[in-house]
């Protein structure tokens, strides 16, 4: 398949995304893990195949200048993260419609997938923290509950494009899981966080909370070990900010 990169739409540290038409390449730079790629897409596919939720298609992983690449079905539309910076005075409504997507994700479960307390605990592992927080850490994510929801693990407004019928396509399941909703939210938070609206970040939690039925508490919990989880991503201007969250004392 001929694919053309004149057109970038994005570009992160480890990858560019690019339209081709009616398809969106994700590029990869050289010598990225052949494995984490390939469960990426294991993933995606698993969520395609496995729920009726509307995300891409995924069209082939293929080898391109070598580099390894996912190919995908592009959807035309309008991020709810475009729509939140356009229409300031709209923040609540398009927050409530933001958690009315996620929790119909996490309504639904694909048993196949990696599960999150896994996921975590090997995050937490990795990291260069003392043994103290490491043990602390531990301790709370073996306390919590075990689910088999859905849980996107990377939920935020830039990756919901609503198109022009109104028809909703959720982007990037690259860190997809199952386990517990809560963790899910409490990603969703920190990620407004990071992102310095502390205040959308406050209302998103109210919404959620009210709409799903789950004390804030249960959630602000999580929020010690989500820290940890990003915190070993090892963006050096997160650092700093993400050591501060891991105290597990301050969400007891």
């Amino acid at each position: 398949m001929f694919i053309n990169l004149d057109n970038p739409i994005a570009e992160r540290k480890t990858k560019t995304v690019y339209r081709d038409g009616d398809k969106t390449v994700k590029l990869f730079v050289e010598n990225y893990s052949k494995a984490d790629i390939l469960n990426e897409a294991l993933n995606q596919a698993r969520v395609e195949e496995g729920t009726d939720l509307n995300i891409p298609k995924l069209i082939e992983v293929s080898r391109i200048d070598n580099r390894w690449g996912l190919v995908s079905e592009f959807v035309e539309g309008t991020t709810l993260a475009e729509r939140l910076e356009k229409e300031p005075g709209n923040e609540e409504e398009i927050l409530n419609q933001f958690v009315d997507i996620q929790l119909n994700v996490l309504s639904k479960t694909v048993p196949l997938l990696n599960r999150m307390k896994e996921k975590y605990k090997r995050k937490i592992n990795s990291l260069d923290i003392t043994d103290t927080i490491r043990y602390e850490l531990l301790q709370r994510l073996d306390g919590m509950k075990d689910h088999v929801k859905l849980c996107h693990g990377d939920f935020n407004p830039s990756n919901i494009v609503v198109k022009e019928n109104g028809e909703v396509s959720i982007l990037d399941w690259s860190h997809v899981t199952i386990g517990n909703a809560s963790a899910d939210a409490a990603n969703t938070y920190m990620q407004f966080i990071m992102d310095g609206k502390n205040d959308r970040a406050e209302k998103y939690l109210e919404i959620f909370s009210v709409k799903s039925g789950i004390n804030k508490n249960l959630v602000q919990r999580w929020i010690p070990i989500v820290a940890a989880s990003r915190k070993a991503k090892g963006k050096e201007e997160e650092q700093e900010i993400l050591d501060k969250w891991l105290d597990v004392l301050d969400y007891t």
